[in-house]
């Protein structure tokens, strides 16, 4: 949703800017094109190939954009760091990047079989999706799948999975594949597309941590914007598009008090006024060219 995000955004050219997940570059792009010549962009990425590819394709822009390593939950450091306060906006592409899909060896697609079990976004940190397979005991797994992955079938692919490893460990992305397609009834396996899409959702989201703090973040964020700044948000699954949902809801009351408080005693003042009511999908045009965008939702909101 390339060209909602950028209208979202409102870009000012001589704006400061905030892509908190870079990815292949393809949103910075676009950004960084519409900045005139005291525009800036910081572009984060906590993938080290995905920033090195961002690097590549952005390097016509030169100083205008800033590259950091970082998870996108430490921004606020990062802009720090950078001597930067305000901004006028950021943009928010959750999830796992086309770019990181694509390239098998990094173990988050069950389109291919061969692939090790890993789902790191960040190659240095230590928790692998081999480690969450193979060492997490039985309920945790069960719990990450049915909360993560809103899998029906989690208690039994849970307990296949424990039941494979007393054997051996599960090393390949084929073998986990195989688990999950012997957890289910044959009649059923496809009846939501790939029958191993929702563990391979949930195992990356435990890898990576990417529902923690993010709700706490975009808070956060919202602070640093300057008055008719915007934060845009794609979520990809329903669990991140609860959370952003209701924080730029509740981003946008004035009192929290319980209802039948006579006075209000929080103090609470709105911060932004949410631009979409409904969230923004992609046209039928996109997602016949990009299938993965059928999921996408965007959420803007505008700093008051």
């Amino acid at each position: 949703m390339l060209r909602q995000c950028v209208e979202g955004l409102d870009i000012r050219p001589d704006g400061t800017y905030l892509d908190c997940t870079v990815g292949g570059g393809g949103h910075s792009y676009a950004i960084a094109s519409r900045l005139g010549e005291n525009g800036r962009l910081v572009a984060i990425d906590k993938d080290d190939d995905a920033l090195a590819a961002a690097k590549q394709r952005l390097a016509e822009f030169g100083g205008k954009v800033i590259f950091a390593k970082s998870d996108f939950k430490r921004a606020v450091q990062v802009l720090d760091s950078l001597g930067i306060g305000k901004i006028s906006g950021v943009l928010m592409d959750l999830g796992v990047s086309s770019w990181q899909i694509d390239n098998f060896d990094r173990g988050f697609s069950y389109r291919s079989r061969e692939s090790r079990l890993d789902m790191r976004m960040d190659k240095q940190q230590a928790l692998s999706a081999y480690e969450v397979v193979n060492e997490y005991g039985e309920d945790r797994l069960r719990e990450i799948i049915s909360e993560y992955g809103e899998e029906k079938f989690a208690a039994r692919i849970a307990f296949n999975i424990c039941k494979y490893r007393q054997i051996k460990p599960l090393e390949t992305t084929g073998e986990l594949i195989d688990v999950i397609e012997r957890s289910m009834p044959p009649k059923l396996r496809y009846a939501g597309g790939h029958p191993a899409k929702r563990t391979f959702q949930a195992i990356r989201i435990e890898v990576n941590g990417e529902l923690d703090g993010l709700g706490e973040f975009i808070e956060e964020i919202v602070d640093r914007l300057e008055t008719g700044g915007r934060i845009a948000v794609i979520t990809f699954h329903s669990l991140e598009d609860r959370i952003v949902k209701q924080k730029l809801k509740w981003l946008e009351k004035d009192c929290v008090c319980p209802p039948k408080t006579p006075v209000c005693v929080c103090g609470k003042k709105a911060k932004v006024k949410v631009v979409t009511n409904k969230p923004i999908t992609a046209d039928s045009e996109e997602r016949q060219d990009n299938p993965r965008s059928e999921s996408a939702k965007l959420r803007i909101a505008q700093r008051i």
